[in-house]
């Protein structure tokens, strides 16, 4: 059993074709049909004019030779005017038949059409129509006029006149010929540019649903040709191009924060796992009573207490970092002076500095002007950057502090440079994520937790500022920041 037909089922390609096509035929048969009855209509017209004209000359003539012999008829119209073989009649005004021409073989001169039209003239009446005419040809209508014949106002006689030479069916059947050939050719041409219409408004569209089908198959690199016509299409094409850039991005990123958790976890797995594995050891050790000598246990048990002590700070340090990027820290937010926070904050880490030979220089000039920031906030960043450039400097390195205005005359930049080993460039970009350690080797013993940087980073960032590094292998590590001015710094440059 056959399946009923489905438009849902045909392609948008074939919908196209067949909408333009039939339109046009529709337009082509409508216009075939209104030109066709046009043509007919001025045909006839023009052919009744002709044929009118005939009649009043014809009936003129008559007149003429009516009065020429005594104003009666007599028997002398045997010959009629007309060389043309047109049906003629004259009758008198009493209906008596004068005269009766009838070429191709006309039937009767007592038709009903030729006495109804001429009783109509005799009454002072024009009258036309068609009237049946047989030829050797076969039949047809032929249009006919009758009119009535006048001297000095008085009806005389009347004349009734056909043209059966003039097969207007014939003539309109070659003019329908001809329209409906050209409306073929028309045709043919419309299907033809309906293909390559269709074919130029689809093609974008199964380039988009090729790109979809890959993209949907995990491929989100496809892209599709954007047309020369900046047009809905075009249009179409160029969003659809800049969607797929978006969200190749969006994945990528969601690719790259997948490997950066399960980096994270990894960290913290490894991280927790050194410490706890020390507590478990030592405290196994005391439980069994293997560490007999009471300074050993005592130095057991403060071993075990630093390690709870690294896990505290590790924990803390996640929570904060967690707090301040989820926003739910508060910042108490004030004009703060930078040169007095940098002053103090060399005060309480130069000695440890002087102790490892390494050289502070505190370059932050006196007018800086004021950010607007929380003091204890931008103190952990201080002491933060510090402690970390103090960890990487050899003996006899330097470490240099500095704040200037920034470029855009909004910010206030602070710098923290080192003479130390340096950032491989590599690791430069990944400096500020969780966890990371440029130096592989190193633990959270040595190298700290890891969060330090990340920290820092969010800090900054919940002050609307921004953190930067930059870093050479062998000669050292700069990394800065900036800070939003405070109003009151900002006042003497509006005005």
């Amino acid at each position: 059993m056959k399946r009923p037909f489905d438009i849902t089922q045909v392609g948008l390609r074939t919908k196209l074709t067949l909408s333009l096509l039939l339109v046009t035929i529709g337009a082509i048969l409508i216009l075939s049909i209104v030109i066709s009855l046009a043509i007919q209509s001025f045909y006839r017209e023009a052919q009744h004019d002709n044929l009118r004209q005939k009649a009043i000359y014809f009936a003129g003539y008559y007149e003429n030779k009516y009065r020429q012999q005594g104003y009666t008829w007599g028997n002398k119209y045997g010959t009629l005017v007309s060389s043309e073989p047109e049906i003629q009649k004259i009758v008198d005004a009493s209906g008596q038949d004068i005269v009766c021409f009838q070429p191709y073989g006309f039937v009767s001169c007592k038709d009903p059409t030729l006495g109804n039209a001429l009783h109509k003239s005799l009454n002072g009446q024009e009258d036309d129509g068609y009237l049946n005419v047989s030829t050797a040809k076969g039949s047809f209508l032929s249009i006919y006029i009758s009119v009535p014949m006048r001297i000095n106002g008085q009806i005389i006689g009347a004349l009734f006149i056909s043209d059966p030479k003039a097969d207007s069916d014939a003539l309109i059947n070659r003019i329908n010929s001809s329209i409906e050939l050209t409306a073929l050719i028309v045709g043919s041409l419309v299907l033809l540019f309906s293909l390559l219409l269709t074919r130029s408004m689809t093609r974008p569209l199964k380039w988009l649903t090729l790109a979809a089908e890959q993209m949907k198959q995990g491929k989100y690199a496809q892209r599709v040709p954007v047309p020369a016509a900046q047009d809905e299409l075009g249009l179409l094409a160029q969003t659809f191009n800049e969607m797929a850039d978006t969200i190749e991005s969006d994945v990528n990123e969601l690719r790259r924060q997948e490997q950066a958790r399960r980096e994270l976890l990894a960290n913290i797995a490894h991280d927790l796992a050194t410490p706890l594995t020390a507590i478990q050891g030592f405290s196994e050790a005391l439980a069994d009573d293997m560490i007999q000598d009471p300074a050993a246990r005592q130095e057991t048990a403060q071993r075990i207490g630093r390690e709870v002590q690294r896990l505290r700070r590790m924990v803390a340090d996640l929570q904060q970092m967690t707090s301040l990027e989820s926003g739910r820290t508060r910042l108490d937010l004030a004009p703060l002076s930078l040169h007095e926070l940098i002053a103090e904050t060399l005060a309480v880490i130069e000695p440890e500095c002087e102790h490892a030979g390494i050289v502070v220089h505190n370059e932050t000039r006196d007018d800086v002007p004021l950010v607007q920031a929380d003091s204890d906030r931008v103190t952990q960043v201080l002491l933060n950057l510090l402690d970390n450039a103090r960890r990487h400097t050899p003996v006899g390195g330097t470490i240099t502090v500095g704040a200037h205005p920034g470029e855009s005359g909004q910010s206030v930049e602070v710098w923290i440079e080192d003479t130390g080993v340096g950032i491989d460039s590599a690791d430069l970009p990944h400096i500020f994520e969780r966890f990371y350690r440029a130096d592989r080797s190193r633990t959270g013993a040595t190298g700290g937790s890891g969060l330090g940087l990340s920290i820092v980073r969010a800090i900054i960032t919940a002050h609307g500022g921004k953190v930067w590094a930059r870093s050479t292998p062998g000669e050292g590590t700069r990394i800065s920041f900036s800070l939003p001015m405070a109003e009151k710094a900002l006042t003497p440059a509006l005005t």
